[in-house]
């Protein structure tokens, strides 16, 4: 049996199945609530509910007293539709919102992407999860007290887990351990969430996203939560690589753009390969941008890559029009150590 849950003031509508957790539904549905602990003990994600009834079919939680209940409150990590329902709760449309954490976390699973990107599962304790928004990134926090940064790869969504892509750099301390060193089950302390680059989900103009090499993950996170969220604006994604084996999730976009008519994917090579026989688009992915859109006044457009390219797309962006306002980047900063953009979020 499902059930159809609408949330106010936002007016945003959902359903999900009577045996799901709302605050589970919601997440996955794109919809971004606060919560803590998601065991029923810190109360972060407590909420009213206006019409409808829930239930506690496990246990009743530790953060909610049977007063609170009677005036409707509840706490939306353990309660369970009775009824169609009508809720309360205010969703998180800003970095600002939510609460940095510093915890340890398990790699439960390492993948080659590609000769030279490592996808990480970071797995949380079972008594925490980490809220974050699409296109955040997190600190990895070494021994020595440097930091490494990383965006995150999975949509909010699906916060079992945190994706994350790492590009091996000649040089790059971390992320040579990554490739030569650290193994499966190993433990990583992080901090996070960070950084004000995350979709603005409020927003029904067209989306341009543009990625440079491992930009991607902070993209893949974006455009999974649009997909989840239903959202039917245009999305445009150009991935700028070297070569066609840098385009690690290809299949995976093209997924998306045969699933979705409003999704569409523009790969474009800077140095292709004589092997890859490569027929697209080839150049700066920028150049590739401001050739399609002589007029970007009404879109969105989002950036994630190396500073050459950010600055170079800002410049290209601005004699398109662009809105500095609906202009969002994450520029892969160096650090004086150890190209900590390169080695760590490219």
């Amino acid at each position: 049996m499902s059930f159809k849950i609408t949330i106010q003031p936002s007016g945003h509508v959902f359903e999900m199945e009577a045996n799901e957790k709302i605050l589970d539904a919601a997440l996955h549905h794109g919809f971004a609530f606060p919560y803590g602990c998601r065991d029923g003990a810190c109360t972060t994600c407590a909420g009213k509910v206006l019409a409808g009834k829930v239930a506690y079919p496990d246990e009743w939680p530790l953060g909610l007293s049977e007063e609170d209940h009677e005036k409707g409150l509840a706490l939306f990590c353990q309660a369970r539709p009775l009824s169609d329902l009508e809720i309360e709760v205010k969703e998180i449309g800003a970095a600002k919102d939510i609460a940095v954490k510093t915890l340890p976390t398990r790699i439960i699973k390492m993948e080659k992407l590609a000769p030279d990107v490592m996808m990480l599962h970071l797995k949380l304790p079972a008594s925490e999860r980490l809220q974050f928004l699409a296109g955040q990134y997190i600190d990895i926090l070494l021994k020595d007290g440097r930091a490494r940064s990383f965006s995150l790869a999975n949509s909010p969504g699906h916060d079992e887990f945190l994706e994350l892509h790492i590009r091996e750099v000649p040089g790059g301390d971390f992320t040579e351990r990554v490739f030569h060193g650290i193994k499966e089950k190993d433990l990583l302390r992080i901090k996070g969430p960070l950084g004000s680059f995350f979709l603005r989900d409020d927003s029904e103009r067209p989306i341009i996203m543009m990625a440079g090499g491992t930009g991607f993950a902070p993209a893949k996170g974006m455009i999974e939560q649009a997909i989840e969220m239903g959202l039917q604006q245009p999305i445009t994604l150009y991935w700028g690589v070297r070569a066609t084996a840098d385009l690690y999730q290809r299949e995976l976009v093209e997924k998306w753009a045969q699933e979705h008519e409003h999704i569409h994917f523009i790969p474009v090579l800077s140095e292709p390969d004589e092997v890859d026989n490569w027929q697209g688009r080839t150049g700066f992915v920028h150049d590739a941008v401001a050739d399609d859109f002589k007029d970007l006044s009404a879109h969105d457009v989002y950036m994630c890559g190396p500073p050459p390219m950010i600055e170079a797309a800002k410049k290209a962006f601005a004699l398109r029009g662009v809105d500095q306002e609906h202009l969002f980047y994450d520029s892969f900063e160096f650090s004086t150590d150890t190209l900590k953009a390169i080695s760590g979020r490219t």
